[in-house]
């Protein structure tokens, strides 16, 4: 069974685990499949915003599709999220990337 199947197979018995939905983008975009990784990571933080990881790749992966803009708001609203939980590191890697973005 391939690493998709199998992450499939774990969020079937635990379908709010944000961590798989996480990993799951990962694998879609190890394998060149921004699409399915947009949706996963999409829907992830419309149900848990304060999964702060998910912003900078969501970010990284609006910037390979040239969606320049919708990056930056990703990464400020990453920032914004970062910094209500007081994760300095979180927040200091989005607020890079924008800068390398700006």
């Amino acid at each position: 069974m391939d690493r998709i199947a199998s992450i499939k197979e774990f969020l079937k018995q635990t379908p709010n685990d944000s961590f798989l939905k996480h990993a799951l983008a990962l694998e879609y975009i190890k394998l060149g499949n921004d699409s399915d990784a947009r949706q996963q990571f999409e829907e992830l933080l419309a149900h848990e915003p304060g999964y702060v990881g998910s912003y900078y790749h969501l970010g990284k992966l609006l910037e390979r599709a040239g969606a320049e803009q919708e990056a930056i708001a990703i990464y400020e609203k990453g920032m914004e999220m970062a910094k209500a939980e007081n994760n300095r590191h979180a927040y200091n890697e989005l607020q890079m990337a924008l800068d390398d973005l700006l």
